[in-house]
């Protein structure tokens, strides 16, 4: 019966702002016709937009942060404008994990896919020489079973089990299964959990699931997440590259949305420091699964697969041969693009690393790629937040045995590229020229990814980890190994399906829009170059950059967690 009230509950809510929206259209039809204009088109009209969007930033900023610990210090930081908490990570803190994880005897990690086993293995060594159990929860008949053993798991020693079963038996259980998976199994979850115990996720996608069909977790548990910005594998490695320098890792985002017990922070944290993480911020489980869908379908992963795709065909077009042309699109992101950001902030790569010929192409393609990446990356944070592309998802989930995702590394573009990535002759300026058009598209498509999530309201802790470092410091390096091609084909089903879908939207917006701007020298060059380098984000990433894992990242480095590789 509650059931039922809650999905009739949540089927009015849907029902009365449906209505609402129609008459806010019938009572002002011009807000209907003016929302309709693309971005293109309002920003020729310059600093009008910028004067626009300043006054919406201003009404959604707040506050964040400002939670409580009693075991781990927390630290106040100037973020542009700002104040927010965040707790820095460290093998020094290692010791309070049992403080912070009173009363929890046992953790169960449920799943084997990229975050699992390194979350798993990096618990089990940070909580080495306590009384706290670190056990997997698989299917039986899970092919995973021979992959967590070949890792130290075993039924034998009480640190393998039936998934289930240990969900039952666990104080804290981290639920690492897929998407999809959690949307069909949730309530299974919810019915095994014990009373008072903690239930943890690393996406708030479970979150948005249960919105979107009005209903909500069990009241007598707490609910948190911890949420590395970073696949699973690079959470490991870094976590092992870290072993000798205090720490390294990826930074997480934490939030605490229901806290029966009153110690739902204190866990939360705790988690996170077990994980290696260098610096944790707050977060809600809503913004984290609107901020991080929303960002691997555009400069994480889709948006830089469609910009590729479209720059590697004007490249050739314009005469290049196809090695030139991928190496002034994919590499110049992947090998020096995204290390210059990394280490010196985005607005460097314009002001310091380019020179005057290099500027003038960066301007014209910023103010070109700027407008056409803002309409799609506004479309898509839509999308998410309306739980759009959360039912998109599932429903792909439930026709994944009759049409499972293909691969897209068997394309011209990709095969180009693995003879590129072969032929590298160590020399880092040939290999990876710093071209400026490249530039001035990838930086245009990051700060219009910025600028939509500062509009909708989040911290900016969570833009600059999500569009920013999470980018830079977590999946380039792995795309500038093994290609974007591989990132596509072997991260989670969730961003799989966010970049097949709408990579190509960018890819043909880039050029249907943004590349016939500059061909007829259609631009606002002046007020769109000055909006970006007087974006207080840059600020926050100055800040944040101090706060970055303390090694870059090795992806030939010997690791006990491997990259998938999709047959």
């Amino acid at each position: 019966r509650r059931r039922c009230s809650r999905r009739w509950l949540g089927a009015k809510g849907r029902i009365l702002r449906l209505s609402v929206g129609m008459l806010w259209a019938l009572v002002v039809p011009g807000v209907a016709a003016l929302s309709l204009r693309t971005s293109s088109s309002r920003l020729v009209q310059g600093r009008s937009l910028a004067s626009v969007r300043d006054a919406r930033r201003q009404q959604t900023r707040r506050t964040v942060g400002m939670f409580e610990s009693s075991v781990f210090e927390k630290e106040v930081i100037a973020l542009s404008g700002t104040e927010e908490a965040i707790v820095r990570g460290g093998r020094d803190l290692f010791d309070k994990l049992p403080a912070a994880f009173a009363g929890i005897k046992q953790i169960g990690v449920i799943g084997w896919g990229s975050q699992a086993p390194a979350q798993a293995q990096n618990l089990r060594e940070s909580l080495e020489g306590t009384d706290i159990k670190v056990k997997i929860g698989l299917r039986p008949s899970s092919a995973s079973w021979a992959s967590a053993e070949s890792v130290g798991f075993t039924e034998e020693d009480g640190t393998l089990g039936e998934m289930f079963d240990t969900i039952a038996e666990s104080d804290l259980v981290l639920l690492l299964i897929s998407d999809a998976a959690q949307a069909k199994l949730y309530d299974k979850v919810f019915a095994a959990m014990k009373p008072g115990a903690t239930l943890g996720l690393s996406h708030g996608f479970l979150l948005g699931h249960l919105e979107s069909i009005g209903e909500s977790f069990p009241d007598d548990i707490n609910v948190i997440a911890v949420c590395p910005k970073g696949m699973g594998p690079s959470v490991r490695r870094l976590y092992e590259q870290g072993k000798t320098i205090n720490g390294a890792g990826i930074n997480s985002s934490f939030g605490v949305h229901q806290d029966k017990t009153g110690t739902a922070t204190e866990i939360a944290l705790g988690w996170g420091i077990a994980l290696g993480s260098p610096f944790m911020f707050e977060t809600t489980l809503t913004d984290e699964y609107k901020s991080d869908i929303y960002g691997e379908r555009g400069i994480l992963l889709g948006g830089v697969h469609g910009m590729v795709e479209a720059l590697f065909r004007r490249y050739q077009a314009q005469g290049m041969g196809p090695e030139e042309a991928f190496k002034r699109s994919c590499e110049a992101i992947t090998g020096s693009i995204a290390p210059a950001i990394s280490k010196n902030g985005i607005k460097a790569v314009y002001t310091d690393l380019l020179d005057e010929s290099q500027q003038a192409e960066f301007r014209r393609a910023y103010a070109a790629a700027y407008p056409a990446s803002l309409e799609i990356l506004q479309e898509i944070y839509d999308e998410v937040a309306s739980g759009n592309e959360i039912r998109s998802v599932i429903m792909h989930g439930d026709r994944l045995d009759k049409f499972p995702i293909g691969k897209i590394d068997g394309t011209f573009t990709w095969q180009v590229g693995e003879k590129v990535r072969a032929d590298r002759s160590g020399d880092d300026a040939t290999d990876f020229p710093l071209d400026g058009f490249t530039a001035g598209v990838y930086v245009a498509m990051m700060m219009a990814q910025i600028d939509v999530l500062r509009a909708a309201g989040h911290s900016y802790s969570e833009i600059v980890n999500e569009s920013v470092i999470e980018a830079v410091d977590s999946l380039c390096p792995y795309m500038h190994y093994r290609g974007v091609s591989f990132m596509v084909d072997n991260c989670s089903r969730t961003a799989r399906l966010g970049s097949r879908k709408w990579a190509p939207r960018f890819d043909y917006l880039l050029e249907q829009q943004a590349f016939t701007a500059v061909d007829a020298d259609h631009l606002d060059i002046d007020t769109l170059i000055q909006d970006f380098l007087d974006n207080p984000v840059h600020d926050a990433v100055d800040v944040c950059r101090t706060l970055r894992p303390s090694v870059d990242i090795s992806c030939e480095a010997p690791s006990s967690v491997k990259e998938k590789i999709i047959a």
